[in-house]
């Protein structure tokens, strides 16, 4: 069983990163609270590792620390949360952010990740609320604001937050409305400040 993974970042896409150690290059997909926090291509990169194994594929899931890892493994005990959907919400909400949201029985936070929907969001409050001081006990005080000092990835910073709410499921028009909306508001805005303003954006329309 993989559990950690250290090696040369070879490809970062939001989403989907290549981890190259000893001659082999991994495909790793995380969500983006990891990718925020990702060195450059080039670069070496050390990952927590969740290794899921289908009838069909050996999955591996990647996070930043240790706490991610944990609320990841607690999601994927839900009805009906796979991994797409963990990693989902992860990217949406922060280890810190979950905590809380379950803690108040805020149904409403979970439901606006894309893809859960309400009945979903109800299960993670009812099935979680019991179990978050597992979680609370190793989230890191310093990642309260999801805050990090991750470089951008190469490229344009619009076009890139763009690319990543599609992945995370909304709509190409919705995805490129808010980050329009979000670059508008704040020049030269570095590609993790895009997606959280966008996010934002996207949230409060729920």
């Amino acid at each position: 069983m993989i559990a950690a993974l250290s090696g040369r970042l070879r490809t970062r896409d939001a989403g989907r990163i290549v981890v190259e150690t000893g001659g082999v290059g991994y495909e790793v997909f995380i969500p983006l609270s990891t990718y925020y926090r990702l060195p450059p291509a080039g670069a070496a990169v050390s990952l927590e590792i969740r290794q899921v194994v289908r009838d069909d594929a050996l999955m591996l899931y990647g996070f930043a620390d240790a706490a991610e890892k944990h609320a990841f493994d607690l999601l994927m005990q839900v009805q009906h949360v796979g991994p797409k959907l963990a990693l989902a919400i992860l990217s949406v909400l922060s280890p810190t952010e979950l905590v809380t949201a379950i803690g108040r029985e805020d149904v409403q936070r979970i439901d606006a990740v894309p893809g859960v929907g309400p009945k979903v969001a109800e299960r993670v409050v009812r099935e979680l609320r019991d179990r978050i001081t597992e979680l609370k006990t190793i989230v890191p005080e310093n990642t309260a604001d999801g805050s990090n000092g991750g470089e951008s990835a190469p490229g344009t910073p619009t076009d890139d937050a763009i690319s990543a709410l599609i992945n995370l499921g909304y709509r190409p028009v919705q995805a490129r409305r808010a980050v329009d909306s979000a670059a508008e508001a704040n020049a030269d805005a570095s590609l993790e400040l895009l997606l959280r303003e966008s996010l934002t954006r996207l949230l409060d329309e729920k």
